[in-house]
């Protein structure tokens, strides 16, 4: 996990960052790029060296934050581990037994998870470590000194060995992940469409490189132009990272080729909620979703809400309406039926629709951000326009998370009325 929140993919408007440029040694010249700038202020070489090669290891951060990041990784890391083994188990037992049966189940749970050569060389690598090592020596009519080998040095090098080679396998999995995800990019909208009378912003944030948020803006075909509609979806697969990124994968296809057959909404989300229960693993692996028809001729909005936290339509008087038509979450029962909702929008309104992953957002009390929160910077930020609502949505929630690290997929579309 990162130290410190990450920023939205904000696709309404990709403000790429400032580059840095290089700071002149002296008036009229330029610091080539690699090279070590000289020492400054009187100071040596060696330690000029050493400060840069501190920052470089460090990313630049103070010693309190790598302590808080490495008690975030240890504890993320237990409970990982955590789930192979049942902490039940010591129940009633005194608290020396306890602790080493926990030390048993924790050293199988980390064993399991290498390959057998590995876990072989981890064990040879821990017993050369308590090995004693040193020498004897005999004193008498002549001195004997036998040095016996350093199995600490040899217990260390089988203890980097295992290191480099996990490190191998997780450079290869991190490449992997960067590749998926730019892949997923691919199936987003890069930038909402032109909308008359609508402008729409939407943002995303996954809790690791890949996600099961999806959102998607597109028009539907129609016989005539006067005739064609708007789809808008956000969905939220269940779980995280790879299983719920194909899932996500999964829907976005589903829903596109739903969508070209020109069905009415509710046969487009039982369509697509028989097909999802093909691929949820008995309903374990279900899908929520809001998926909503806009026609701009007359603003009105039919939609469906299959499980999803209720979209909140805010009128330009302050009234909030909340749209819940729908049913249950796609994947969990075959052959339902989604009763649809109906609104017409009006100029001044506001629709906001969301993942859990944002009212869900806990700071390190524990405490969630909330719908409450939420609401408030919408109500006091109205005259914005979309895109920097958004982004003062997206501060308020990472002002309010702090160093947390984030447990759910973060998802938000903005539209507002003319």
């Amino acid at each position: 996990m990162l130290s410190a929140p990450l920023s939205f993919y904000n696709s309404a408007s990709h403000k790429m960052p400032a580059q840095q440029t290089s700071t002149p040694n002296q008036p009229g010249s330029w610091q080539r790029p690699g090279a070590a700038p000289p020492p400054q202020n009187g100071r040596p070489r060696a330690l000029h060296n050493l400060d840069r090669f501190w920052q470089r290891v460090s990313a630049g951060l103070e010693l309190t934050e790598l302590w808080s990041q490495f008690k975030r990784d240890a504890q993320s890391g237990y409970k990982f581990y955590q789930r192979d083994f049942d902490l039940e188990e010591t129940a009633g037992q005194s608290r020396g037994k306890a602790f080493l049966q926990k030390l048993k189940a924790f050293m199988w749970a980390v064993l399991e998870k290498l390959t057998p050569a590995r876990r072989i060389l981890l064990l040879i690598g821990v017993v050369l470590l308590l090995l004693p090592s040193g020498g004897v020596h005999f004193e008498g009519k002549h001195d004997i000194e036998i040095v016996t080998p350093n199995f600490q040095f040899w217990g260390g090098v089988a203890l980097f060995i295992v290191l480099i080679l996990e490190i191998a396998d997780r450079v290869v999995m991190k490449r992997d992940l960067e590749i998926a995800r730019d892949i997923q990019s691919w199936l987003l909208p890069a930038t909402p469409p032109l909308v008359p009378g609508l402008t729409i912003a939407f943002a995303t944030r996954p809790a690791n490189t890949v996600a099961g948020d999806y959102y998607d803006v597109f028009p539907r075909q129609a016989a005539t132009p006067k005739e064609q509609t708007l789809l808008l979806a956000v969905a939220d697969v269940a779980g995280k990272s790879i299983p719920a990124a194909l899932l996500m994968a999964t829907f976005q296809a589903s829903l596109k080729t739903l969508a070209s057959t020109g069905c009415a909404l509710p046969q487009l989300v039982s369509g697509m909620n028989n097909y999802a229960c093909c691929n949820s693993q008995g309903g374990l692996r279900f899908t929520t979703a809001f998926i909503a028809e806009y026609e701009p001729e007359n603003r009105r909005l039919k939609y469906i809400n299959a499980g999803h936290n209720n979209p909140v339509l805010r009128r330009s008087s302050g009234a909030i309406e909340r749209l819940d038509a729908g049913g249950l979450p796609l994947g969990i029962m075959q052959d339902v039926s989604y009763a649809s909702g109906e609104v017409t929008l009006a100029s001044g309104d506001w629709l906001i629709i969301f993942t859990d992953g944002l009212v869900e957002a806990v700071n390190h009390t524990g405490e969630e951000y909330g719908e409450q929160r939420m609401m408030t910077v919408l109500n006091g930020n109205v005259g914005m326009a979309p895109d920097l609502l958004l982004d003062r949505m997206i501060f308020d929630v990472n002002a309010f998370v702090g160093s947390t690290p984030q447990h759910d997929d973060i998802t938000c579309m903005l539209i507002k009325v003319a």
